[in-house]
């Protein structure tokens, strides 16, 4: 056995140990050891292996494992530019605290800075987006690698995850980095045997370069299966007490990530009378919280007759500039709970932050039924208005609306950044049938979306979909680009097609008087062909021009990768946006 490969079969071993279960592969020579690792890993039954061609794709897949299924999932590349295209998903996992896992390769260190091909300075290029980093040298013998190797990796999962928070109240996980070196040859030895825990001992033997027992005991794992090194988690954490105010509102944003859900939140909050206004992410009971909550935050008249003395602001609050000037307004005291040190208080409003986990604490009494009434009220004088005079077809409000309707009991969707998650948390209808809505929200980017949706979907056996818009489907358009022996989703993959940017219409840049500059530089059409793109890869298309259509499309139970394309006009997003709001406004008008 080589040195490269005994390190390589050390890393994959260890990690499998601790608690992996899915890795994520983009191929390249000097990753090669890795690469034999982890295939004879899965041929084992031990993991279960995805390869990509593109290292972003690759990364945003690992992130959407990770995501799905709450445990550590590693991205292997090769070096140089390989390691680089990780960065927006680590940046993503590190604004959300998602378990990424980066296992980079590299060449040894005495060609960093010699002009030597495809070599750079790797450790120390994810900055501080990275919880716990460590850069490992390519070993020179069989027998130096071992015990310090498996110690790497379970500090890398342990930090992963935020095991050791040493009592901290917002320690938390994130993306981690092993930088690897290997030295030629790269390839196992032609007649080495695939050293699993049953036969390793022998194929050590076999190498004869070990001088003992607890060299043999390194390489081969603990004889137990267990990790080299098992990491405590860490302790609990306790609230201290605030005054009571039974006028209290609960702003329930992200909880990625979080050891509570969404439904825990809103289930307390029921049984404490506090209204909840949500954003759309998450798995809770959706009849619970106030029927178009947001809305109800933008009709200023009604709203100035309903201010909370008290905000708890619980997750990740991204989506409404209606909550931001709720959060600033004066005599309104905002408590936070977090799971993430970068506490979500952009406005500098919060009294107080505590751990997300100690939210239940913070019911210091009941609140005032009447105040939970004229709430939940006022949210069902919304949902009819807009139900008597609901959004056209061809704008994402009325999509928006199919969505909540035609999804299944269960379903899981990952909604993706711009106007799909605005028109999500302003259009969705209440929906009793349980719903899980996913999203990047750590820096809200377009790029990833399609491979996180994947990677959640083969998480999973609820039925998954996915909303993007149409250029954020372009953006990761090789997310498509799946081989035929890797694993593949059961997804469908909604597209609202408003050919280009049309989030900018929503926003200052799409003011009338800006028309004339506002095509080029903020709506980027492409004149994209989405049914040719997905022919290409053997994806199935579909164009849904009609309401009808969009119902009955999204009504298929997923059945591997469908497109289904909406057609949205361009021009529709700001008037609709405007219209909406008015309604809404006007519902409540008798209620002031």
């Amino acid at each position: 056995m080589n040195p490269s490969t005994a390190l390589a079969r050390v890393l994959v071993d260890e990690l499998v140990r601790g608690g992996v279960r899915d890795v994520v592969l983009a191929p390249g020579s000097r990753s090669a050891p890795l690469a034999y690792a982890v295939q004879e890993a899965e041929r084992a039954g031990r993991l279960r292996l995805h390869v990509r061609v593109d290292e972003r794709t690759a990364g945003f897949l690992a992130l959407g494992l990770a995501k799905g299924s709450g445990r550590p999932v590693p991205v292997i590349t090769t070096s140089g530019t390989a390691v680089a295209n990780l960065h927006p998903a680590v940046l993503e996992a590190h604004h959300t605290g998602v378990p990424l896992v980066v296992l980079s390769a590299d060449r040894p260190g005495e060609l960093r800075g010699t002009g030597a091909n495809q070599t750079t300075v790797q450790p120390g290029m994810f900055g501080g987006a990275v919880r716990w980093s460590a850069d490992l040298p390519a070993p020179e013998s069989v027998s130096s690698v071992g015990a310090s190797h498996r110690t790497s990796v379970c500090r890398a999962l342990a930090a992963a995850v935020g095991a050791l928070a040493g009592g901290q109240p917002m320690a938390h996980g994130g993306p981690v980095h092993l930088n690897v070196a290997f030295r030629d040859p790269l390839t196992p030895d032609q007649d080495q045997l695939i050293a699993t825990s049953q036969s390793a001992e022998r194929a050590v033997g076999t190498a004869g370069t070990l001088r003992s027992r607890n060299e043999s005991e390194g390489l081969v794992g603990r004889a137990d299966g267990g990790p080299w090194v098992r990491v405590a988690q860490g302790v609990a954490w306790s609230r201290s007490a605030e005054p009571v105010a039974p006028r209290t509102l609960v702003v329930l944003g992200d909880l990625t990530p979080s050891p509570i859900t969404a439904r825990q939140v809103t289930e307390w909050a029921a049984e404490h009378a506090y209204p909840v206004v949500a954003e759309p992410f998450g798995d809770h009971d959706r009849t619970t919280v106030v029927p178009h909550g947001p809305l109800l935050l933008t009709a200023g008249d009604w709203l100035g007759s309903h201010l909370p003395d008290r905000v708890l602001v619980i997750g990740r609050v991204t989506l409404s500039r209606a909550v931001a000037s709720l959060l600033r307004t004066a005599g309104v005291r905002v408590e936070v709970f977090t799971a993430l040190p970068e506490w979500p208080d952009p406005s500098h409003v919060a009294s107080r932050v505590d751990p997300v986990v100690a939210f239940s604490s913070a019911a210091l009494g009941d609140g005032d039924g009447e105040w939970l009434s004229s709430w939940r009220d006022a949210g069902s004088s919304v949902t009819q208005a807009i139900s008597s005079d609901p959004a056209a077809w061809g704008t994402g409000l009325a999509v928006a609306s199919v969505v909540g309707e035609a999804l299944p009991e269960g379903a899981r969707l990952f909604v993706g950044s711009s106007n799909p998650v605005r028109d999500l948390d302003l259009g969705m209808p209440p929906r009793a049938a349980a719903l899980n809505v996913v999203a990047n929200r750590g820096l809200a980017g377009i790029d990833g979306c399609l491979s996180t949706a994947v990677g959640l979907a083969l998480t999973t056996d609820a039925p998954s979909y996915a909303w993007v818009g149409d250029l954020t489907f372009l953006h990761d358009a090789n997310a498509l680009a799946i081989g035929s022996d890797e694993p593949r989703p059961d997804l469908t993959i909604l597209v609202t097609n408003d050919g280009g940017g049309g989030i900018f219409r929503t926003l200052e840049h799409g003011a009338p008087e800006r028309s004339s500059d506002f095509g080029r530089i903020f709506g980027t059409p492409t004149g994209t062909d989405f049914a040719a793109l997905c022919r290409a890869h053997g994806i199935r298309h579909v164009l849904a021009e009609t309401r009808d259509a969009a119902v009955e499309a999204l009504a298929e139970a997923p059945d591997g990768i469908t497109v289904v394309e909406v057609p949205v006009d361009p021009e529709s997003h700001r008037d609709a946006h405007a219209r909406l709001r008015q309604v809404a406004a006007e519902a409540l008008a008798d209620s002031v």
